[in-house]
């Protein structure tokens, strides 16, 4: 009888160990999120707009786009219909969708909202001087120094994106972070443009550490000084006017 006891409470003990583990899992981890077919449509339309795929201006067409997704035109239009109310395409007419086409004021406005969210995350990443936040910036910038040979290539244009995307996320705001997604796609499609303008990676690179040291000091007036002459120097490189880029440095 004894032996029974002992063994029921030895059964009962593993079995609330096996309870408490299982617990445990479920505290680490989380559902997975199921997407919908639109959505899976979107995220790709999206990804390949950014990657330069599909060329600023370029048109899409269902029936090309459903045949090389192999997927039907009802979740593939619903995925257009949210690229077009995200801005990446534009509705024409009687002739179609298209990737959207960036003009000069296209480029300006998408500085001024730029400048304006950039110089936000940069006075709240030092507002709240996370350990982290300098060596997380420290990282990206050395990311970029792999590319020093490179200024006008493809892996430099990708980590300075990278560096910029690490800075808002790190002012810990998820409106920021929201806006500024909104306007990623047009700023890698600026990039990429942007190309054939630098002659020298350390001027590049040098720019990011610049603003990386004074968050590191904690200097609000200097990091946001900084943030507006490099949106300013970023704006002039694609439209190459000097008045532009002030304006621009004015804005937000």
């Amino acid at each position: 009888m004894g032996l029974m006891t002992v063994a029921r409470t030895g059964e009962g003990t593993a079995s609330h160990q096996r309870e408490r583990s299982a617990q445990s899992r479920r505290g680490v981890l989380t559902p997975l999120v199921q997407e919908s077919t639109p959505a899976i449509i979107a995220r790709k339309l999206h990804n390949a707009i950014a990657n330069g795929d599909f060329l600023p201006g370029a048109q899409l067409t269902e029936s090309g786009l459903a045949a090389d997704l192999g997927v039907s035109r009802g979740p593939l239009r619903e995925a257009m219909q949210r690229l077009t109310a995200e801005g990446l395409l534009v509705s024409h007419r009687n002739r179609g969708l298209f990737v959207v086409s960036m003009d000069d004021d296209d480029i300006r406005d998408m500085y001024i909202a730029r400048t304006a969210v950039e110089r936000a995350a940069t006075e709240q990443v030092i507002m709240r001087a996370e350990s982290d936040a300098v060596s997380v910036l420290t990282e990206a910038v050395e990311a970029m120094r792999a590319f020093a040979d490179e200024p006008n290539g493809a892996g430099m244009a990708e980590a300075d994106m990278h560096f910029h995307q690490e800075l808002v996320e790190l002012a810990g705001s998820k409106r920021l972070s929201r806006l500024h997604e909104t306007i990623r796609v047009e700023t890698r499609m600026c990039l990429r443009a942007m190309r054939g303008t630098y002659s020298s990676g350390k001027e590049r690179i040098d720019e990011h550490q610049a603003l990386v040291d004074a968050i590191a000091a904690g200097d609000v007036p200097a990091a946001d000084t900084l943030m507006i002459a490099h949106m300013a120097d970023g704006l002039r490189r694609l439209i190459g006017d000097e008045d532009d880029g002030r304006d621009t440095a004015d804005a937000g």
